[in-house]
């Protein structure tokens, strides 16, 4: 436990900066004017995702699961 403890904040440190590059990586397509009301609502918020999109979707999911793990094993050690 003693090892676990010295490791986790780290590991805490390196997820979160990892995640948010992966959260800064993907592209919405609609800009900032659509986070306001406007542009084109029906098609920039309803497409496919392919390819890398979809794998960068994953991993962000991934490392965000991790990042959970590792927060609530701090709180229990």
């Amino acid at each position: 436990m003693k090892i676990l403890s010295g490791i986790l904040p780290y590991a805490q440190i390196g997820l979160s900066a990892l995640l948010i590059a992966l959260i800064l990586l993907q592209k919405t397509g609609a800009g900032v004017g659509g986070a306001f009301g406007g542009g084109d609502s029906f098609s920039s918020g309803f497409h496919t995702r392919r390819g890398f999109e979809k794998t960068l979707f994953r991993l962000t999911i991934a490392v965000g699961a991790l990042f959970a793990v590792s927060a609530f094993l701090a709180f229990i050690v």
